[in-house]
């Protein structure tokens, strides 16, 4: 790091140091944190705007309180880049999110200054209040802080947090990072309801005309209306801390200060020395720009929310080739096409408009589109409320995050047989947002639903036929989850065709080993298959499309022509489609068949590109072409059946 250009940051290895600096020369440290956060994200990608907006939080709070002996929990760790640059990681930024490199979000095993880790939103209060209660319990004295922002208050497991939190009565702060986000929209970013209820009040044309009537009416009145203007301007005051957020927050025993501009660092630096000692729990509303610092970012919140590698000076992604659709493109403007045709189809998705694909829905047909913030349970319930009522949802989520409304599809969709359509973005391995964002257990959870049918598509035609079977079934809840990233490029037809629910497809005949496959498995599996036929092994190849129903009539036939399967999957092998083969194998008293279950272990996979992790995990072509090599070994001259799992 150069000392002329980051004349504070380059002195600053931890929280001591920058402690050591007089409060006035703060200002020139967020500058640096700010500047030098651009310079890493611009080279690496990751998440940028979030970071930008809480460069002063993080210096404010580092600087007041005694880290990491008192604790910050961060939510969205997306925002916790300054915390990071701050605690001893600044010269390993340029590995973020990189293979054996630093974590995009929080991380326990990497900083004892990582207090929680945090990947999804809205966990920050509850464990902060954990921690608090931890400490008494220990008869410690520290303090704990809860960072909370980015749309992360739109969740219902903050407010329940702070609900507790207020029966209790701990001592705890919690920062609010107001940065007016609800969601990630390029269009219409959903506002955060408080915020907009009071904006909306306070810019009302009555109120205004009201307040400007009396002002001029008492103009007239010398002494008096001097008088009664002064009475105006506190009754005026009184109204402003009626309608803002505080309101809410006193009710539940929080102590209310703010709202503050979180971009002036003395400031802030000053609250947080008032409060510190404070007793019970306290609440302090920062207002903030997300984007802050960097004029591209402030005017696109959105697009550089999170980022590949970018041009510094304009903001805009440094292309490497001629992009392809993605699935999430395909899937978005499919559910357009099928929305003009079906007026009973609407689309629901969890603050992620432009990450689901529900942008070109938003765009084109609005009123059939809803965001409900970050609240994938209300989500799936309120989807199935409509349901109820004949219309047919379509809930856009990615994997990870569907696991928040586990209870939902259970309780409230599928014991009551609702036609709800769930669409899992960034299924399997995700790439470098690591193990918080990897869909690798949505196989595992949906399967064991009753009623559930499961879909996953080979390629970006099937993804569009998918959709349009899973509309037009009436049998329950349907799911379709599909990968991360690029498509393969194949030709769409204009018109979408209903698949026969539970029935595979046979894309390769072979007669030594099958390999069954589902979603983007199935081509590496194809391309595996090409390397074991260069070594005369011929594999057949199947496209199992369902993981639930499977086909039993494809495992029937198979089983009496090939005694070796291999099962292909990018989710956990645990409760996943190899563990369905082998059940439903087991229940059709097949039992001359022995199968290898390759997909991924019982572990959490750290980040890295898709390719990468791939690789290692052994689901790219050449991985699939060596396990089934291997395993084939194992079968020669064995007769009974063998369940293996890597």
């Amino acid at each position: 790091m150069s000392d002329t250009k980051f004349k504070y940051l380059s002195s600053i290895n931890v929280p001591e140091d920058l402690r050591k600096l007089d409060v006035q020369e703060l200002k020139a440290v967020c500058d640096e944190v700010r500047e030098f956060l651009i310079d890493c994200v611009s080279r690496t990608g990751g998440h940028l705007g979030a970071g930008l907006g809480a460069v002063e939080l993080a210096v404010a709070l580092h600087y007041v309180f005694n880290t990491p002996y008192d604790k910050l929990i961060w939510d969205v760790g997306h925002q916790a880049y300054p915390h990071k640059i701050l605690t001893g990681r600044k010269e390993r930024m340029h590995t973020i999110r990189q293979l054996g490199g630093l974590s995009g979000f929080l991380k326990r095993s990497e900083s004892e200054y990582d207090v929680f880790g945090a990947g999804h939103a809205s966990t920050a209060i509850s464990a902060a209040l954990g921690i608090a209660v931890a400490r008494d319990l220990a008869n410690q004295n520290f303090k704990v802080v809860a960072i909370v922002g980015d749309g992360s208050m739109t969740g219902g497991l903050a407010y329940e947090a702070m609900n507790n939190a207020g029966i209790l009565k701990k001592d705890l702060i919690v920062v609010l990072n107001d940065n007016q986000m609800g969601s990630i929209s390029s269009k219409e970013p959903r506002i955060w309801s408080f915020h907009h209820y009071f904006t909306d009040l306070l810019v009302n044309p009555k109120y205004n005309k009201l307040k400007s009537d009396v002002w001029n009416l008492t103009a007239k009145l010398d002494n008096w209306g001097d008088r009664i203007r002064r009475i105006a301007q506190q009754m005026e005051k009184g109204i402003k801390a009626i309608v803002t957020p505080g309101m809410l927050f006193e009710a539940l025993s929080f102590r209310y200060f703010g709202p503050i501009n979180g971009h002036n660092v003395v400031k802030l630096v000053e609250t947080f020395r008032q409060v510190k000692d404070l007793k019970g729990p306290i609440l302090i509303h920062v207002i903030t720009q997300k984007g802050k610092g960097y004029e591209p970012a402030e005017r696109e919140a959105t697009r550089l929310h999170g980022v590949t590698p970018f041009d510094k000076v304009t903001g805009e992604s440094i292309q490497n080739s001629v992009p392809l659709s993605t699935y999430t493109e395909i899937f978005g403007r499919a559910l357009v096409e099928i929305c003009k045709q079906n007026e009973k189809v609407v689309g629901i998705t969890a603050a992620m408009p432009d990450g689901t694909g529900l942008i070109y829905l938003q765009n084109e047909i609005p009123e059939k589109f809803f965001d409900v913030g970050i609240a994938e349970s209300h989500a799936v319930t309120f989807a199935s409320g409509m349901a109820t009522e004949g219309f047919i949802p379509v809930v856009a989520i990615y994997s990870t995050f569907l696991q928040r409304a586990f209870d939902q599809i259970v309780h409230d969709c599928a014991i009551q047989k609702l036609h709800v359509v769930f669409v899992l973005d960034r299924a399997g391995l995700v790439g470098q947002d690591g193990p918080t964002h990897h869909g690798a257990l949505d196989l595992s959870y949906l399967r064991c639903i009753p009623n559930m049918v499961i879909m996953a598509p080979k390629d970006e035609q099937e993804l569009r036929d998918m959709l349009y079977t899973a509309i037009a079934y009436e049998g329950g809840p349907i799911a379709i989850r599909y990968p991360r990233g690029k498509t393969l490029g194949v030709g769409i037809r204009k018109e979408f065709k209903t698949l026969e629910i539970g029935r595979a497809e046979r894309l390769r005949r072979g007669k030594d080993v099958a390999i069954l496959a589902v979603g983007n498995m199935v081509a590496n599996s194809m391309k595996a298959a090409e390397l074991l036929s260069e070594e005369g092994i011929e594999a057949e190849v199947i496209n199992m499309r369902f993981v639930k129903p499977l086909d039993i009539d494809l495992l029937k036939d198979l089983a009496s022509r090939i005694g070796a399967f291999v099962t292909v999957e990018d989710n956990s092998i645990e409760g996943g489609f190899g563990s369905a083969v082998l059940e439903n194998l087991t229940k059709a008293g097949i039992s001359n068949v022995m199968v290898k279950v390759h997909g991924l272990p019982s572990e959490f996979v750290e980040h890295g590109t898709i390719e990468e992790l791939h690789k290692i995990m052994k689901l790219d072509p050449k991985g699939i072409y060596e396990v089934t090599k291997s395993f084939l070994k194992t079968v020669e001259g064995e007769s009974a059946i063998h369940y293996a799992k890597n």
